[in-house]
């Protein structure tokens, strides 16, 4: 089986204990750095197909560039695809941790959501 893909940030706390809780459960994972390898414009779009969810929820909204750049009020007038570039544009904007999996695409750590998700495999 592929190994599921964890996009992390590795000094972020949430995602630290991503990544153990995952270690803790035999799972086979890849860790990937969010901003060394900030996800493309393309794998984002891919992400966000197989999650289900709202391309705003892929926004780290706590993050200081996100508040930097007052996005709160930019993302209103900006189309989905100017979204995504900005998203790839840097890896600091994007909320995380992320974990991948060959169907679905889970973003932020909810301990029961990521266990709901993983022991169907």
């Amino acid at each position: 089986m592929t190994p599921y893909l964890l996009i992390e940030y590795p000094k972020c706390s949430t995602c630290q204990k991503a990544k153990k809780w995952l270690e803790r459960q035999n799972v086979n994972f890849q860790a990937r750095h969010i901003v060394e390898e900030t996800p493309t414009a393309q794998e984002l779009q891919n992400w966000l197909e197989k999650s289900g969810i709202e391309i705003k929820k892929f926004f780290n909204t706590s993050g200081l560039v996100y508040k930097s750049m007052n996005l709160k009020e930019k993302l209103a007038q900006m189309t989905d695809a100017e979204k995504l570039q900005l998203l790839a544009s840097n890896g600091m904007l994007i909320k995380r941790p992320i974990l991948v999996g060959e169907d679905f695409m889970l973003v932020g750590f909810r301990e029961e959501q990521w266990s709901e998700k993983i022991s169907k495999k």
